[in-house]
């Protein structure tokens, strides 16, 4: 049995695999992600212990490059079909919109949902192997850096959940902006305003609430696995602002594309 999500989801996987572009983004992605999780596991050393370092955190550095690409996956899957022209055909194919959207996004999330799932355990496996030899260990005094862990469990699997609402906030946006530059500019800016603005405002309670409202300050607090009274925001907390904020970006979207010709 088929109706209109199901030939949209169709429609939109054909897409996915046939365009040499994603897979290679996100190929990019879990590159860039283990590379840069596994060049910091190597920069960090402390061989005496004592040292405030999360080995979770550390080890998942790679997050903070990888989104950015995860953000253009997401501009792209609907931006691309703008400066194509091929919009067109979509909708003409597909009228309900709203349907193509949630097609766009479900797709979405299952592509960045496996990538996001190798480059964490991958940037996981690493860490494991190069970050007792610098003296973050359980022996130097540190949590354990393993996925029965539950606290890393926790950060692991909260990063590639972080990765997904990364890319489902650049869907969203790129629906209602429709050109890629500025739906990628919206993104970053989106993601890295917040922390600027938070560590240069003079008021510390501001800075507070700045970085409980931001979605990349906010969302990353789930990686933390240690030192949680001192966060801004809680973990859960705070991937579900940033899971507010994809919403917000989503219904904006849908609106948008609803509302106009094309």
């Amino acid at each position: 049995m088929t109706g209109p999500l199901t030939d949209a989801l169709r429609a939109e996987w054909t897409k996915a695999r046939t365009v040499a572009s994603t897979g290679w983004l996100l190929l990019a992605a879990v590159v860039l992600t283990v590379a840069v999780g596994a060049a910091v596991s190597a920069a960090v050393s402390c061989p005496a212990g004592g040292c405030a370092e999360d080995p979770a955190k550390i080890t998942l550095t790679g997050i903070y490059p990888g989104q950015a690409v995860v953000a253009i996956v997401g501009v792209l899957a609907v931006s691309s079909e703008y400066s194509a022209g091929m919009i067109r055909v979509t909708l003409a194919a597909m009228p309900r919109r709203i349907a193509v959207l949630a097609a766009k996004a479900v797709v979405l999330t299952g592509l960045v949902l496996t990538a996001g799932a190798v480059a964490v355990l991958a940037s996981v496996l690493a860490g494991q192997t190069i970050l007792p030899g610098h003296g973050i260990d359980p022996a130097h005094g540190y949590p354990s850096l393993s996925l029965g862990s539950p606290p890393v469990l926790r950060a692991a699997a909260g990063s590639v959940l972080y990765l997904v609402l990364i890319a489902l906030l650049g869907l969203g946006i790129a629906a209602a902006v429709r050109d890629s530059a500025a739906a990628i500019g919206v993104v970053l800016g989106l993601l890295f305003v917040f922390p600027i603005v938070g560590a240069t405002v003079g008021n510390a309670h501001a800075a507070r609430f700045i970085q409980q409202i931001g979605p990349m300050t906010a969302g990353l607090a789930v990686q933390a696995t240690t030192g949680l009274r001192g966060l801004p925001i809680g973990p859960w907390a705070g991937l579900g602002v940033l899971a507010a904020w994809a919403a917000a970006a989503l219904l904006a979207g849908g609106l948008v594309l609803r509302l106009r010709d094309t």
